[in-house]
């Protein structure tokens, strides 16, 4: 009996032993892989102009969270420029149906870009900013732009609580729709990390 209850030690005492050496093996084998860095999927030259637009579109929402009508303008110039030159032709697409639907959307943002210029009152350029919002959200979808962590954020009560979509590099709530006066009604609803 004590022959046995000897030999369970031992038997036990060599799982331990075993366990715990594998799991340093383990270890050790992870530590000795080199990480690669993240390769995009998209070119260097798609990634740049697609960043200029992004960069753009934050400026015209930073402007509408202070409600500043001639920021909103000056950044709506830029995000007009730069949809209209976003280098589309560097999406890989061997059926060509992903070209053609970014294009559609760097159009809407661009027209929408226009008619926010265009507009006097401060709620309707924030109207436009919801339709430039929404095509932004697509076209960061259909690129799959991969070189940020991007937030889409909601207001259930802008537009008389029909609700409003936008986007944002930080999760932190700064409300396009209603500037100071509900700086952070909103909630992040989704994040795009391609």
């Amino acid at each position: 009996m004590r022959l046995l209850s000897v030999s369970l030690l031992v038997i036990a005492s060599s799982f331990t032993i075993l366990s715990c050496g594998g799991s340093d093996k383990k270890a050790e084998l992870q530590k000795e892989e080199p990480v690669a860095p993240l390769k995009s999927k998209n070119s260097e030259a798609l990634n740049q102009s697609f960043a200029k637009l992004l960069t753009s579109y934050y400026d015209v929402k930073d402007a509408l969270v202070v409600s500043d009508t001639i920021k909103a303008n000056t950044a709506a110039a830029s995000l007009l420029v730069n949809a209209d030159s976003l280098l589309v032709s560097e999406i890989v697409d061997s059926s060509g149906l992903l070209k053609t639907t970014a294009t559609n959307f760097a159009a809407t943002i661009s027209g929408s870009a226009k008619g926010l210029m265009g507009e006097k009152d401060l709620e309707a350029k924030r109207k436009e900013f919801q339709m430039i919002s929404e095509a932004m959200y697509d076209l960061t979808r259909t690129i799959r732009y991969d070189q940020q962590k991007i937030y889409h954020q909601y207001c259930p009560m802008a537009f008389d609580n029909t609700g409003a979509y936008w986007l944002s590099k930080e999760e932190q709530i700064k409300n396009p729709y209603f500037g100071s006066k509900m700086p952070s009604c909103g909630e992040t609803r989704d994040s795009l990390n391609f």
